[in-house]
């Protein structure tokens, strides 16, 4: 049973985290087939798909979004990570006709209820279709943050990058990438494909990100998490007031059961994407 829902969003939020790399060339798209989770040619003016970049090993590096407008690749990114997931596209960009750009100054990225007419490009939220859309826009801008973005985001019981996955730790299935729309396993290969394939197919996944809602004072991430019997069940992630994401082994993990964390508790409930039988 999920915690009461919180509204949709109400107007434009600008998400002052989020930066805009840009690539264009003739061999954009081949270009970040052989490196993305999710089919590039799923992607267009209208619609974004939801990706990762991994390590050879299936890990977690970067996760983006991607729109496809007049000969140019938009990669909504974090922006404080901006510049490591820059290098690496080049290091990987070899003799590749594409131009990889850092265009952090040049757009920004609004969260809002509806299609907005007054940016660059305006799309549906790929990974949940309650999460509206997001506007990538020139600036100067009129908007505000808006923490309420943030809020929905964890009533949903939606990862939010670094801040919830762990780099070079996390594997993305873990993430629930597959359930938020963000794995194609239809599409051939990628870097980390063959570790991603493999856990969907042959192995038992031990370990998922999953919405808590806390009792008490919001633990710092990392905090563990404990069993009656005291010991470590999993740890916390990101959160906001009463909600959070948590990191958990679920052999060990029921739902709506409450378990220690620090000075508060938090119990984890099922989300609507959540898959029907578990593994």
């Amino acid at each position: 049973m999920s915690p009461q829902k919180i509204s949709l969003l109400n107007k434009p939020a600008l998400l002052s985290d989020r930066a805009i790399l840009t690539l264009s060339g003739a061999d954009r798209k081949n270009f970040l087939q052989g490196l993305i989770t999710n089919d590039i040619n799923a992607a267009s003016d209208v619609s974004a798909i939801y990706a990762a970049l991994l390590t050879p090993q299936g890990k977690y590096l970067h996760d983006f979004f991607i729109i496809d407008k007049d000969d140019t690749i938009f990669l909504d990114c974090e922006r404080a990570r901006m510049a490591d997931i820059h290098r690496r596209l080049m290091m990987y960009r070899l003799r590749a006709d594409v131009d990889i750009i850092d265009c952090s100054e040049k757009y920004a990225v609004l969260a809002s209820p509806e299609l907005s007419s007054e940016g660059l490009i305006s799309y549906p939220d790929p990974r949940h279709p309650n999460m509206g859309f997001r506007t990538i826009i020139v600036p100067p801008l009129s908007y505000q943050t808006d923490d309420h973005y943030d809020d929905l985001r964890l009533s949903l019981g939606l990862p939010d990058g670094s801040r919830d996955f762990d780099v070079d730790k996390t594997l993305i299935l873990e993430g629930n990438m597959e359930e938020l729309n963000g794995v194609d396993f239809n599409k051939g290969c990628y870097v980390g494909q063959e570790v991603t394939a493999r856990m969907k197919h042959r192995a038992i996944l031990k370990k998922r990100l999953l919405p808590v809602t806390v009792d008490g004072p919001l633990p710092a991430r990392g905090t563990e998490i404990m069993d009656k019997d005291g010991k470590k069940i999993g740890d916390i992630r990101s959160g906001r007031g009463k909600r959070a994401i948590g990191y958990f082994r679920l052999a060990k993990m029921t739902f709506n059961q409450p378990y220690q964390c620090a000075e508060a508790t938090v119990t984890p409930w099922q989300p609507d994407w959540y898959p029907v039988t578990n593994e």
